[in-house]
């Protein structure tokens, strides 16, 4: 009778999208205390730094529709986190900027977000944690 055979070698793809998974629910759920979702803190740390982007602009950098990031966008409009200093209109460059509101979200986002860096570093140590974010950055930036 032939030896039997431990389970097959885990699949890193798998692995990967699982634990993204988690870690998204995680950063959500935090996010959620906030009133906001990940999609508002994507727009905010697009547009912070450019100030006056295109609806467009913020939809390719962020993988989502133009119509989505309008959506988005209108939403951090009406919680005061984003400003418009252009009337809207079609055709139109929405000249929006970040305001001291979106600013104070987007400070509470990325400290979630560190948060879970925080937890992943003490589980596997500093060694290993930026072996990880190496390789991981290196493989984002080889797909984008």
């Amino acid at each position: 009778m032939g030896e039997v055979a431990g389970p097959p070698p885990p699949s890193a793809a798998f692995l990967l999208m699982a634990l993204g998974r988690r870690v998204r629910e995680e950063v959500e759920g935090a996010l959620k205390a906030e009133g906001i979702a990940m999609r508002h803190l994507s727009a905010l740390g697009h547009l912070a730094p450019d100030p006056g982007l295109s609806y467009s602009e913020l939809a390719r950098r962020a993988g989502v529709t133009p119509q989505s990031m309008q959506a988005t966008l209108t939403a951090l409009e009406e919680r005061g986190a984003v400003a418009r200093d252009t009337d809207p209109g079609r055709g139109r460059t929405a000249e929006l900027h970040v305001t001291a509101e979106g600013a104070r979200l987007r400070r509470a986002g990325t400290g979630v977000v560190a948060g879970v860096d925080d937890r992943l570093r003490a589980r596997l140590g500093d060694a290993t944690y930026d072996a990880l974010a190496r390789t991981l950055f290196e493989l984002f930036r080889e797909e984008s």
